[in-house]
């Protein structure tokens, strides 16, 4: 294999989703896939490729120095492409600690063995280390404008605020050594094999199970939402043509309340599963999160025009294929 990447955390629901495209895509890469498999982590999710001849899965922490050390002694690392974190911000409310743990310590780790492996290897400025982040980052917006990868951080939670360390470590790796980095940072997400912890899942699950579909607050709060599978085909470009020390953002252009968001999986749900009710009633407020930033939307206007990227899949193709997806989940299970 001419090209062999590391990617940490892709048994998780991004980086399960990008392996399966980025292996279809690229047959000729290997990929090592380091996860600690968390209640986040799931590898029947790589079931399309486990048993590839060029997919290794190894399962540890990306804290653990040295298996991190082993890993790029024993395969020759090319790329780096980090996806592992800890990312439920409520989970980071009640526990900041694993956040700082796993997001900043473990990504210096990483930091640290890619730097002496390939300094070793003469190659520091031409193997490339990729850091997953977050528009999060960034804060709360106001209800105009966006944020652009010039907006200064401003984290507003625990794991935002891991986020935002792990990307100034990133890039002080990139000035200090002149290792060749890039950050892209993109939206809120959706699609299959998403956790239920997150929005999308709770409100499919909750009304597959008659449920009440709790929505923080007044409903109000404002995401950006991104089809993971377009979310895929940034990473791909960004990895291979971004330009060094550069962060890109990544949006879908899909800004929707979470109320208007539950509402219309509802609708979808009506169709495709209805019941003597519409799933709609179900909805319930419940207590506002702690610091529950009021809106995220990012310029994706550097990506679209350095790279020509731009997403496909509109909001209501793709949430109509991410409930599909778990309703036929939900039904093989209830069989």
């Amino acid at each position: 294999m001419n090209n062999t990447i590391l990617v940490t955390g892709g048994s998780g629901f991004i980086g399960s989703n990008f392996i399966t495209y980025f292996m279809e895509k690229h047959p000729g890469c290997r990929i090592i896939n380091l996860d600690k498999i968390t209640y986040a982590g799931n590898p029947n999710n790589l079931r399309q490729v486990e048993q590839l001849d060029n997919y290794r899965f190894i399962r540890g922490d990306i804290t653990d120095e040295q298996l991190v050390n082993s890993i790029f002694t024993e395969f020759d690392i090319t790329g780096v492409i980090h996806f592992a974190a800890e990312s439920h911000v409520d989970r980071s409310i009640k526990n900041a600690s694993s956040f700082v743990e796993t997001n900043v310590l473990g990504t210096n780790v990483l930091l640290q063995a890619a730097r002496n492996s390939w300094r070793d290897k003469g190659e520091l400025t031409e193997r490339r280390f990729h850091h997953i982040s977050t528009d999060e980052i960034y804060g709360s917006l106001g209800n105009d404008g966006k944020f652009n990868e010039d907006t200064p951080y401003n984290p507003r939670n625990p794991y935002s605020a891991s986020k935002a360390g792990a990307n100034l470590l990133v890039n002080s790796y990139g000035a200090t050594y002149g290792m060749n980095v890039i950050i892209s940072s993109s939206s809120n997400n959706y699609g299959a094999r998403q956790h239920e912890e997150k929005l999308i899942p709770t409100v499919i699950s909750n009304a597959l199970k008659g449920s009440s579909i709790p929505i923080y607050g007044d409903g109000q709060n404002i995401r950006d939402w991104l089809y993971v599978n377009d979310h895929c085909q940034a990473l791909d470009l960004i990895y291979h043509q971004g330009n060094r020390m550069e962060t890109y953002n990544i949006g879908g252009g899909n800004e929707k309340t979470n109320m208007e968001l539950a509402i219309t999986i509802c609708d979808i749900l009506d169709h495709l599963k209805p019941e003597t009710y519409s799933y709609k009633e179900l909805i319930k407020f419940a207590m506002d999160r702690l610091g529950h930033d009021r809106r995220y939307a990012v310029d994706d206007s550097k990506l679209r025009n350095e790279l020509g990227w731009k997403p496909v899949t509109d909001l209501q193709t793709g949430l109509r294929k991410t409930v599909e997806w778990y309703v036929n989940k939900w039904d093989q299970v209830t069989l």
